[in-house]
């Protein structure tokens, strides 16, 4: 399929391009299995009513916001993992699963216990619509018990794509969408001699996938996995420089995550006090964005991994190459994205339950996300692929900060309670943040700051300490 072509440094870009479609299906496949789980609430509840959609889907951003405290604990680990893996070093990597295993349980049962105790509170951080915020108590109050759950495989899995293990993860997250759909249809709808649940039989769907996760993750790290494997005594016990490595990775990866998810929440908390016809729009073009990129997000896991083992190796200039090709890539990938969003746009707009209201707001809504996506595309691939690639993971968290609270964010929430502008200008100054960074990412690029070797030799790695 791939011509041989090579240039001065030797390298075979079909074998190049092979190379990232095996990590890039996988990855993409799994994006759009966890976007389908979202989406199948939605059009499921979307038929229940628009209150019960906006319910489920603000009570979502808590998992949501969860969920990014994740990913930054395994972003931050897979700098470390894809550079030790391009050196051989199975233990390092075995320590890193540990912690990292140990640190996803412990921010996961924080927000476990946050969202059985205080549930209203919660859901009025998004909403002061007291229907609304009846719906998301009942979601909370069952989907809280799958927060754990989601803590040890969502690690486990992300440590696993880091040493290019990626067809586990996909296996595992098919299964349980296709648990979640059934078991979404029988509890919400009431099929099977079931009660109809609605709200709450969304949130038992997911909970009894979320098991199904544990169990599968389970199985396969303990029969088949035989190159690095989760042993206790690294989860128990954390060696003290590569905690330190990973801290020093990780935080800003953490913190940049979580600013950025915060962000988006706000972004929601502010549609949410404008009105349900809004959320229930906005909850609607979430979910396409989503779809969208899910190639755009496998694309940029694809090249932390592979640049990283590229710096691992000591291949410097290999990785530089190979950078280009992955932007012209992103690029590529963000404009189809738009173009599918565009293309669903009008068939979204007539199968849903929606008011007129929220109809002309998803079509307008559509439209913008057609052009944010492409931004979104270049940005991500950039940020969490090439620049954490290398260990700057500080860029980022900066990034975020500047254009969407001091720019976005600020500007939105003035439009909407200041100005009291209208629904479609403030979502239009929402989603300005991928425009302005575009230029800013490109300059950071260019000075290849983020190009370093990470690791450490073996006997520079203390023993493991408690």
């Amino acid at each position: 399929m791939f011509a041989k072509q090579k240039n001065d440094l030797g390298i075979d870009w079909g074998k190049f391009y092979r190379n990232v479609i095996a990590l890039v299906v996988p990855m993409a496949l799994q994006n759009l299995i966890n976007v389908g789980v979202s989406a199948a609430d939605v059009i499921m509840l979307g038929g229940v009513g628009e209150t019960a959609l906006s319910g489920a889907s603000l009570a979502g951003q808590v998992q949501y916001i969860m969920t990014l405290f994740l990913f930054g604990l395994t972003s931050g680990a897979t700098v470390l993992t894809a550079q030790y893996w391009g050196k051989g070093d199975r233990t390092s990597i075995e320590k890193i699963l540990g912690m990292a295993v140990k640190a996803g349980v412990c921010v996961t049962a924080l927000f476990t216990v946050a969202a059985l105790a205080i549930p209203g509170t919660l859901m009025q951080i998004f909403t002061s619509d007291p229907a609304v915020i009846s719906e998301g108590i009942k979601y909370l109050r069952i989907v809280a018990f799958s927060y754990v759950l989601m803590g040890i495989t969502q690690a486990y899995l992300y440590i696993m794509r880091s040493v290019e293990r990626v067809i586990v993860a996909t296996v595992v997250y098919l299964l349980s969408l296709l648990c979640n759909i059934v078991l979404n249809s029988i509890f919400i709808f009431g099929l099977l001699g079931c009660p109809a649940m609605g709200v709450s039989g969304a949130a038992l769907g997911t909970l009894c996938s979320r098991i199904l996760e544990v169990i599968l993750v389970a199985g396969y790290a303990h029969f088949f996995n035989r190159d690095v494997k989760l042993r206790l005594k690294y989860v128990l016990h954390t060696d003290s420089v590569l905690f330190r490595d990973f801290m020093r990775y990780a935080l800003p990866v953490i913190v940049n995550e979580v600013m950025w998810g915060l962000g988006t929440a706000a972004n929601t908390a502010i549609l949410g006090h404008m009105g349900s016809s809004a959320v229930a729009a906005n909850s609607v073009a979430q979910v396409a964005r989503q779809l969208a990129t899910v190639v755009s997000f496998g694309l940029s896991s694809a090249a932390a991994i592979y640049l990283g083992k590229t710096i691992g190796e000591k291949k410097t200039e290999h990785a530089r190459a190979y950078s280009k090709r992955f932007i012209l890539l992103s690029v590529i990938m963000g404009v189809l994205g738009g173009a599918v969003i565009l293309a669903v746009s009008p068939f979204a707009a007539a199968a849903l339950s929606l008011s007129e209201t929220a109809r002309g707001y998803l079509r307008f809504m559509f439209f913008v996300m057609s052009y944010f996506v492409v931004g979104q595309a270049y940005n991500t691939t950039m940020v969490v692929g090439i620049f954490r690639s290398g260990g700057d993971t500080r860029f980022g968290l900066i990034l975020d900060v500047s254009t969407m609270w001091c720019c976005s964010i600020l500007l939105g929430f003035i439009a909407a309670f200041v100005l009291k502008l209208s629904v479609p200008v403030v979502y239009v100054i929402l989603m300005s943040d991928e425009i302005i960074k575009i230029p800013i990412t490109t300059w950071r690029y260019r000075k290849y700051r983020w190009l370093r070797d990470v690791t450490r030799e073996k006997n520079d790695i203390s023993g493991m300490q408690a």
